[in-house]
């Protein structure tokens, strides 16, 4: 891990030759660029990711308005438009709006996991129902700040049906790479409607993003998986809301986040949240709150590359969970995220397919409803409290990522079936046990 990476790192110097108030820095080299002079998306030097730079971190005072563009003074734009962008805006995130989500109570299952204090954070109920609205509202800002017409992704689902939507508001091509047979249909049909071109490739999602890597080497698209740097500086308002949200609510900070991992870019984007909070002087390290991901047992380079203590991931070609949105076999930001976890004092955690359709019931019961994937994160919970990882005066915010009605067969699967009953009163109170 390089030095900027630790969680006690000094705050960042602008670099000289460097004008603007952000600029790119490599995590592995330390090799830094000016933020829209061209399109970059890793180091020129050693290919190594890139992340974006403040030369002034923002305390909770900077903050004002709502959703992901109250966080202005931490992103690279001053604000999110509402509108398609004209000739003469300037750069700034087409909104939709996104962000604000809800961190709901869930007391049975806090009761049932006998901890102190549990909130769900709903990042389903942002416009396209899913967590990827905060990345594409600053990630399409920046593509037309460096002036593309073409936006592509390779996706699981959520992100081709975020870029669809924000690409469609401003009025750029978009193409979508999906691994064929493997997205729910519900995010198809997302980005289908906000007028997608959808190639559906015979391979799987890893398959699918080296496709659109190569062809964002040769300019034929601007990449908006989380590869790119700007699109994490997004989604870094998850933690800042969180951390907001609780405060308020509960006092204090949680103790522990617990997270579904797919490509790690939440992981990745929390902990840079937190690092920044810290430099800035307006989080305590010792409040940081644990990062611990949470991967299906069929797709789990992340935990394998956690549990082993190893520097980086090893791609798994084959990989297989009814949680779609994370059957992902290598995790692009594991390089900013396995420093997030381990820095923080988290862990990772792999779950079977059964225990994520259970923790899918449970949410559902309190009326929180989720994707697979994003039920994830309560399956892990459930396990690390079970092996007493988590202890009982611990509080906890469970990130869920997408809503239930982005994979509608497997909330059929999962729910009750529907009862066949005649069309009469008496045979309806009769099988009511009237």
């Amino acid at each position: 891990m390089t030095d900027s990476l630790s969680l006690h790192a000094s705050p960042p110097e602008c670099p000289d030759g460097i004008d603007d108030d952000c600029w790119l820095a490599c995590v592995a080299c330390g090799a830094t660029y000016p933020p829209f002079d061209e399109v970059r998306y890793t180091c020129d030097d050693c290919d190594g990711l890139l992340e974006v730079r403040y030369a002034d971190l923002p305390g909770w005072d900077a903050f004002s308005g709502r959703g992901v563009w109250r966080y202005a003074a931490a992103l690279p734009f001053e604000t999110g438009r509402t509108h398609a962008p004209g000739p003469d805006d300037p750069p700034a995130g087409v909104s939709l709006p996104e962000g604000d989500t809800p961190l709901y109570e869930a007391p049975t299952i806090e009761d049932d996991l006998g901890i102190e204090r549990l909130r769900v954070k709903h990042e389903g109920m942002n416009p396209t129902g899913s967590f990827k609205d905060r990345g594409m509202t600053v990630g399409v800002g920046v593509a037309d700040a460096v002036g593309v017409n073409r936006l592509a992704c390779a996706s699981t689902g959520n992100t081709s049906a975020a870029l669809a939507a924000y690409g469609a508001r401003a009025g750029m091509e978009t193409l979508v790479l999906l691994p064929a047979g493997n997205v729910a249909a519900g995010k198809v049909a997302q980005a289908a409607l906000h007028d997608a071109r959808i190639l559906e490739v015979d391979g799987n999602f890893d398959d699918c993003l080296d496709i659109v890597q190569e062809l964002a080497a040769r300019g034929e698209a601007y990449l908006l998986n989380s590869l790119n740097p700007f699109r994490l500086e997004g989604q870094k308002t998850i933690g800042l809301e969180i951390l907001e949200q609780f405060h308020e609510e509960e006092g204090g900070y949680p103790d522990r986040i617990v997270l579904p991992v797919g490509n790690a870019g939440n992981t990745a984007a929390l902990y840079k949240c937190f690092r920044e909070l810290v430099q800035a002087g307006a989080l305590d390290p010792e409040e940081v709150p644990k990062l611990t991901g949470v991967q299906a047992a069929g797709a789990a380079p992340f935990v394998e590359a956690i549990q082993s203590g190893a520097d980086g991931v090893e791609r798994w070609d084959s990989v297989e969970t009814l949680a779609t949105a994370i059957r992902i076999g290598e995790p692009v930001n594991a390089p900013k995220a396995l420093p997030g976890v381990r820095e923080t004092g988290g862990t990772a955690v792999a779950v079977e397919d059964e225990a994520i359709t259970e923790a899918q019931r449970a949410l559902a019961r309190q009326g929180i409803g989720v994707e697979p994937a994003s039920a994830a994160s309560l399956a892990g919970l459930r396990k690390l409290r079970a092996e007493g990882v988590v202890d009982a005066d611990e509080r906890v915010v469970c990130l869920t990522t997408g809503h239930l009605l982005k994979d509608p067969e497997a909330a059929a699967a999962a729910g009750g079936k529907p009862e066949p009953v005649a069309n009469d009163v008496g045979a309806v109170r009769s099988l009511l046990g009237s």
